[in-house]
């Protein structure tokens, strides 16, 4: 048997999570997926995860953008010459917490300028207006690093001036530090997600071996190509709105969420609504 306790605290900690809710019910029905041995294992990797709620993310938001904003004003950079850029497609995460910094700091206000990364055309006028500044690429979660540059690098080539780069996001891997690093851009981020506290990591202590090798036999069970996720980051931050894809298949579940359930399936995960 499995603590209720336990369970009840997951439904506390993780109850505001979007694609579906977490309740007593489907916490009790994904621990009962695996055999009575493993459970310990898998409430020890929940007991892991870093859960963003939706006011922790905003609140995150509004801390690093106000530190960022108080460093390019000693800079000499006002608001009129900060552009936020979301990047990824209408609707991602990245204009969803593009909206949410926008509202709560109240940055329209200032005279703050808006761009979508795709806007070759937008990016091109308003740098070439006003010749100097910085760039504020705003997202959710930066794992690999490998999303974020590629819309990135697509977007700088029709800037025109000199401009500052920065990410602003709640979460970001110490992969994507080294990679934005490499194209000169500085992250804002509330929390730094290491290798060493993602217990399946090959460079994390956190569990013994033989727990660690079960709980990685049992994702590569699930999902031979993806059982750490994308990459292998095999990352423990769950956000309110979506698991990022690459947290390991034990919490994110199958494809249709058949045969294995997961805790946090990604929208994409779910059987389509009839």
């Amino acid at each position: 048997m499995f603590s209720l306790v336990r369970v009840a605290y997951a439904v506390f900690r993780f109850g505001d999570y979007k694609p579906r809710p977490v309740t007593f019910a489907s916490t009790r029905k994904w621990l009962k997926q695996f055999e009575a041995k493993d459970r310990a294992g898998a409430l020890a990797l929940l007991d892991r995860i870093i859960y963003l709620s939706e006011s922790t993310t905003q609140r995150i938001l509004v801390e690093q953008n106000d530190a960022l904003m108080t460093r390019l004003k000693k800079a000499g950079i006002p608001p009129k010459k900060i552009v936020y850029v979301q990047v990824h497609d209408p609707g991602s995460s990245s204009a969803v917490m593009l909206n949410i910094l926008r509202d709560a700091a109240g940055l329209e206000r200032l005279g703050c300028r808006f761009m979508d990364s795709r806007d070759s055309l937008g990016l091109n006028k308003l740098t070439n207006q006003l010749g100097e500044g910085a760039l504020v690429y705003v997202d959710d979660f930066v794992g690999s690093g490998d999303q974020f540059c590629t819309a990135r690098d697509f977007a700088v080539t029709n800037v025109v001036g000199t401009f500052s780069e920065f990410l602003l996001v709640p979460s970001i891997c110490e992969e994507a530090i080294y990679e934005i690093g490499k194209r000169g851009i500085e992250a804002y981020a509330g929390h730094l997600h290491s290798k060493a506290e993602r217990p399946l990591h090959d460079n994390s202590n956190l569990f013994d071996a033989d727990c660690k090798e079960r709980m990685r036999e049992l994702c590569a069970g699930i999902s031979p190509k993806m059982g750490l996720g994308y990459k292998e980051l095999a990352s423990m931050v769950v956000l309110y709105r979506n698991a990022p894809n690459g947290i390991p298949a034990v919490l994110r579940g199958s494809l249709n969420q058949k045969p294995f359930m997961g805790m946090f399936p990604r929208t994409t995960d779910l059987p389509p609504r009839r």
